[in-house]
């Protein structure tokens, strides 16, 4: 196509990301959420209200979780496709931040275009404007720089040319996939210029698959051809390649037993028999009696997040060899890793090859089962007396067994992403946990984008009273688009999961439930009236076996389920010998013998660590 095409700076921008495709045929980005304000309206908002056939508009409550949504709908895409978020300037540009944190630390793709002040300057200081006594360059949207992989301000028309193209980059490179942000002057929003035609002619952008130096496979195959008790840990990445078939074959084929991550639980189903549950802090026993012992820990698509690791202390065997199998340079390196960079998919085949036969099988398979079946004990209705309130262990077993096989449990904070990494035992696929920056508020959002992304599951949201307090207004969003999931809510009456953590760490009960805080009078807080008032179906469970009937009957609407549950504040979700150290500073000195407990306690563990090979 030749000749020029006269838009708007914001008309170019949506008919660009309009004819962006990916290889499955739909558009990279799905499409935009946006609440409007002086600096997107005229400019950004009139240009897509005329293409709101080609590229759709949807209107949320809060800019954080709108972008939250986006997020969790980039997530269960696996990064095959993505949305954007628009929003003024001023307030609603520096709202996007906690998002943008949240998408960086998960490597998840996101397209942010909060608009900017006028590049002219001319009614500087514009309603909004943040000034920087020392950078007239400057505005609120530069706080949005170390949150972004690619941060661009759109001054000029003809910036798009570039700018956008960058942008696309960036969001699908499997290495550097993260938030863009495109701060937008709100008067080159509406500034005219001829652009080329055929910079809007539909493109297809690819996800490629880096394929592993051949130096770094015949490495690890040699150190797996060494191991006696070799391990592969589980992250994100392997989700994102599409390589859980992939991770189970080379489990299977060469005997080497499989632990997860946060983001890489449900890569493999919890029924499969390599699969030996979760590592770490929030870890299963049989899992980490494996990481203690393993001679060589195989790292495939993880960050190596310290809840992953027990703080570095979890890796005790002083044989220990570290490997870590993953796109980008900066994450393959860590902790004196050994890097075999490339696609976790590209990666596991050419190393299965150069294995051939060769098996380790040095596990006892037992454990994996012994393992299951404490699970099903511990997650049990058991019996209790007047007024004992259920444990979240019991509601994630409610929960379990009234659900079936395309059902994903997700979360973010709190209590729950702890114990659901331990406990629940979901099919492949089954797991969304937003872990990386384990953001409150992330949540119910997150529900709403994963169901969007994901509509033929069955979509369970996990949240305590502390998180659902934070952000729930979306909960409307989802009731006025009909966008059916369920919301288990927890309340146990404050921030419980602190609590404890502050208590294991010596200190005193302190401004976390709402018992221990400064407050007048203590709140008895109305959920599912409140659940109710923004058009949800709400209910309080009687109790256990309530909660299962109620999960039952939410399947039939189309509507979100706000299901409310009353559970004890002051019993975690561990068991026995599951779960590891976690390096959380206890103070030096203080006044009570719990503090010097915890704090000799605290030394021993770090004389446990390992932070390199």
């Amino acid at each position: 196509m030749t000749g020029t095409i006269r838009l708007t700076a914001a008309q170019a921008m949506v008919k660009w990301l309009a004819a962006q495709m990916n290889e499955d045929g739909a558009r990279f980005v799905e499409g935009i959420w946006g609440i409007f304000g002086h600096g997107n309206v005229a400019g950004l908002g009139e240009a897509l209200e005329k293409s709101r056939q080609d590229f759709p508009t949807w209107r949320g409550q809060n800019e954080q979780t709108m972008a939250h949504t986006a997020i969790a709908y980039a997530k269960a895409r696996k990064r095959r496709q993505a949305m954007a978020v628009t929003s003024s300037i001023g307030p609603g540009a520096t709202n996007l931040v906690t998002a943008a944190a949240l998408a960086h630390v998960n490597r998840l793709p996101i397209l942010l275009i909060p608009g900017d002040v006028f590049a002219n300057r001319r009614p500087d200081p514009v309603l909004q404007q943040v000034e920087d006594f020392g950078d007239g360059t400057v505005s609120a949207n530069d706080c949005l720089r170390p949150v972004s992989r690619y941060f661009d301000r759109i001054s000029r028309p003809e910036h798009l040319l570039t700018a956008l193209p960058r942008a696309l980059a960036t969001m699908t490179d499997p290495a550097s996939c993260g938030p863009v942000t495109l701060a937008f002057c709100q008067d080159t929003q509406a500034e005219a210029y001829d652009y080329p035609a055929d910079f809007f002619e539909p493109r297809v952008w690819r996800i490629r698959r880096p394929q592993p130096d051949p130096r770094e496979v015949k490495d690890l195959v040699a150190l797996i051809k060494s191991a006696k008790k070799p391990v592969i840990v589980a992250g994100g990445g392997v989700i994102y390649a599409q390589a859980e078939e992939t991770l189970a074959s080379f489990a299977e084929t060469h005997g080497i037993p499989v632990v997860e991550t946060q983001a890489g639980k449900s890569a493999l189903a919890q029924n499969h028999q390599m699969n030996f549950g979760a590592s770490g802090v929030d870890g299963s026993a049989a899992a980490n009696a494996l990481s203690a012992e393993a001679d060589l820990v195989i790292g495939v698509g993880t960050r190596f997040q310290d809840f992953t690791t027990g703080s570095w202390a979890l890796f005790r065997n002083p044989e220990r060899r570290l490997v870590s199998i993953n796109v980008a340079a900066y994450d393959a390196v860590k902790h004196g890793a050994l890097p075999v960079m490339g696609d976790a998919k590209a990666a596991l085949e050419a190393v299965s090859a150069a294995l051939g036969a060769h098996r380790a099988d040095g596990f006892d398979p037992d454990a994996r089962s012994k393992w299951l079946e404490a699970v099903t004990q511990h997650c049990r209705d058991r019996q209790r007396a007047d007024g004992e309130l259920p444990i979240d262990a019991e509601v994630i077993g409610a929960v379990q067994r009234a659900t079936g096989e395309d059902a994903v449990a997700m979360c973010a904070a709190g209590t729950m992403p702890g114990a659901l990494k331990l406990l629940w035992q979901p099919s492949q696929g089954g797991y969304h946990m937003e872990y990386g920056f384990s953001c409150m508020g992330y949540e119910i959002a997150g529900a709403m984008g994963l169901k969007l992304a994901s509509p033929e599951r069955e979509v369970i949201c996990f949240v305590g009273d502390g998180s659902y307090m934070m952000a729930n207004s979306e909960l409307a969003t989802a009731v006025m688009r009909r966008v059916p999931f369920t919301v288990v809510l927890t309340d146990n009456r404050g921030y419980a999961c602190i609590n404890r953590l502050q208590q294991g760490c010596g200190g005193a009960p302190f401004n976390n439930l709402y018992r221990d805080s400064n407050v007048v009078q203590q709140p008895d807080i109305d959920f599912v009236a409140h659940a109710a008032s923004m058009g949800a179906h709400a209910v309080k469970a009687a109790g256990i076996a309530d909660l299962e009937a109620q999960i039952a009957e939410a399947r039939e609407r189309d509507i979100p389920t706000v299901i409310v549950i009353d559970t004890d504040p002051d019993v975690g979700p561990g068991f026995g010998d599951a779960g590891h150290w976690w390096d959380v500073a206890v103070p030096e000195v203080g006044s009570t013998d719990s503090l010097t407990k915890a704090y000799t306690a605290y030394l021993d563990n770090q004389q446990r660590q390992r932070l390199v090979n």
